[in-house]
């Protein structure tokens, strides 16, 4: 008997899939988004129809969509349009020269925003600009320059916009660097809380409603073209529920995502924190939505007083006091609601402390299977370890140590530093263990840069900070980024295999993943990113594949003068391509995508 007509086909392809009964197959269909069979071409050309559509790829590997467990793709989209990236950027004096010319195009009152994603380790000069360097390159035009969670460099003109003076005090945590005269530098400082910094970001000029629905769909398709095909949101400063959602829901009610969005809800009132999720309690619930936008539940700040941020530019933050009985008031109401929770916690001895609050409201009111995590744990114990895994936890990593580690070695020592997170540990100890960037204000929204991290052990500066006992092999460190991640939003049967019955959503790669060198795994990009079956992105020869071209407005933006994450000189790495049709012999051929970047 015929099987029913799948709406697409994949075939001719070196299909990794993460699922274990079947790790990889030439060929695989989609119907009304999920996936109806996958294995030899013969066998699932079975499913091609008249109507179907069938796409050769031509030997190309082939992976499950990547879900970055924990980015801020709701925040970043709004803003996208607005910020000049200097994500991957080879050198500083480009860096400049961008600032320079994009100074020039930027008309009152804008600012240029550069914000976060990069390091100094990754650029030739291995520098930070001065501040008399950002003068010179926009005398007249604000320019903010976001670096980790440390510091943020303001020019003469920023300072102006902002209303800082030698009459503006500093605030609970930061610091206002002053000259002689007790006049503002530029340059601002988190000892070590980062509320200074995006609280004077705060302070800039807007998108209009329109150029913000823009910029996230431009966000979703830079996205697209890293092979992302769903994140979990992990809320923000500045973003509240439900009124800084009204462009993401529009998106959604249009139809016109082209990223699954799972999103956790940020208190935004330091001592409101209570009133804000009981609040929200009765506004929502986890799994409202469905496939492509759905709530969460609460996190990753639950309350402010468990604020550990990782600047390791500063010693450790000791928690106040306090925090025990703000954080126990507020998973007791969770709990008791079945809300999924997530929570920030960098340190050790923070972790320490939460896990007390946890476990005394387990015994209380039984976390029961309820799925909760942490994020980050760079330095948890395995003792730690041991009790998030007794409470049925999981953690979420991310590429973090990839732009601080000179800092986190400088002040812990390299030995600490291989320690940081401890993923064989956590692993070890049977923790759901998903990966992702902490994007877009610290580290680079880029999968790779973070793929290459967790493979190669080094920071995006070249510091080897793992020895190969601690690096993961490429098919694991994938797996936390597909059905590792998958588990973070309760998906994992859905979604992070190639698999009948799972979401549609594929990436087909520039080069062979498995087999390029490390040093080239940050510029894999993809080339054909399908998500429910769908194509949302396609290049080189998938190009007549593509979606419509989307214009970006304001027509004055980075984006559309230098795209974002930025390419090599060389563009993406091309794979060597081989062609695995069972009829032929192997035919060993280049490819290349042709360049249709911004960057270069």
């Amino acid at each position: 008997m015929q099987p029913p007509a799948a709406d697409v086909v994949l075939h001719n392809g070196a299909i990794t899939t993460l699922d274990r009964r079947r790790p990889t197959a030439q060929a695989l269909a989609v119907r009304s988004g999920r996936i109806v069979a996958v294995g030899a071409d013969a066998e699932v050309m079975a499913h091609r129809g008249t109507d179907t559509r069938v796409v050769d790829l031509r030997g190309r590997t082939a992976i499950p969509g990547l879900i970055d467990s924990h980015t801020h793709l709701i925040r970043g989209g709004l803003h996208y349009n607005l910020e000049l990236r200097w994500d991957g950027l080879p050198s500083l004096a480009e860096a400049l020269k961008r600032l320079r010319e994009q100074a020039q195009r930027t008309p009152a009152p804008q600012w240029v925003r550069v914000v976060g994603g990069f390091s100094e380790f990754q650029f030739a000069e291995r520098r930070m600009p001065t501040l008399d360097e950002i003068n010179a390159a926009a005398p007249e035009t604000p320019v903010f320059v976001l670096h980790l969670y440390d510091r943020a460099l303001l020019n003469a003109a920023a300072l102006r916009a902002v209303g800082y003076t030698r009459a503006t005090r500093d605030p609970p945590g930061g610091r206002i660097q002053r000259d002689r005269h007790g006049e503002p530098t530029g340059l601002l400082i988190a000892q070590p809380n980062a509320l200074i910094l995006y609280s004077t970001l705060a302070k800039g000029p807007t998108l209009p409603l329109e150029d913000q629905v823009n910029s996230t769909r431009q966000f979703m398709r830079e996205l697209n073209r890293l092979g992302v095909t769903s994140v979990i949101d992990a809320g923000g400063g500045y973003q509240n529920y439900p009124d800084d959602y009204a462009v993401i829901e529009r998106l959604h009610r249009d139809r016109q995502m082209t990223v699954r969005v799972a999103y956790n809800l940020f208190t935004q009132k330091p001592q409101g924190e209570y009133e804000d999720f009981q609040r929200w309690i009765g506004l929502t619930r986890p799994g409202a939505g469905d496939e492509f936008y759905r709530m969460n539940g609460a996190g990753e700040m639950l309350v402010f007083s468990a604020a550990d941020f990782e600047d390791f530019l500063e010693p450790r933050p000791e928690l106040a006091a306090r925090m025990e009985g703000d954080l126990e008031r507020v998973v007791r109401l969770l709990v008791e609601h079945r809300w999924p929770f997530r929570l920030h916690a960098t340190y050790d001895e923070s972790i320490t402390r939460f896990l007390d609050v946890f476990e005394r409201v387990h015994r209380d009111v039984p976390f029961a299977g309820l799925r909760w995590m942490l994020d980050h744990a760079e330095t948890i114990s395995p003792r730690n370890i041991d009790r998030v895994a007794a409470l049925g936890g999981g953690i979420a990593i991310q590429h973090r140590m990839a732009f601080q580690g000179e800092y986190f070695v400088d002040r812990y020592g390299a030995a600490a530093a291989a320690l940081a997170p401890p993923i064989p540990e956590m692993r070890r100890a049977g923790v759901p263990v998903g990966a992702g960037t902490d994007a877009t204000r610290v580290a680079s929204y880029n999968p790779f840069v973070a793929l290459s991290w967790l493979t190669s052990g080094r920071t995006v500066g070249g510091l080897m900070l793992y020895p190969p006992s601690r690096r993961l092999d490429r098919t694991e460190a994938l797996r936390l980024w597909t059905h590792g991640s998958a588990w973070f939003s309760g998906e994992q049967d859905v979604k992070g295999l190639l698999s009948e019955g799972y979401l549609g959503d594929v990436t087909v790669l520039s080069a062979d993943y498995f087999s390029v060198p490390d040093e080239e795994v940050s510029r894999l990009e993809s080339v054909l990113t399908m998500v429910g079956g769908n194509v949302v992105y396609a290049a080189g020869e998938f190009s007549s594949l593509a979606p419509p071209p989307l214009p970006v407005s304001p027509s004055w933006s980075p984006v559309a003068a230098y795209g974002g994450y930025a390419r090599s000189a060389a563009g993406p790495v091309a794979q060597q391509r081989v062609h695995v049709c069972a009829h032929h012999a192997p035919q060993p051929a280049w490819w290349s995508t042709g360049c249709d970047c911004f960057a270069f």
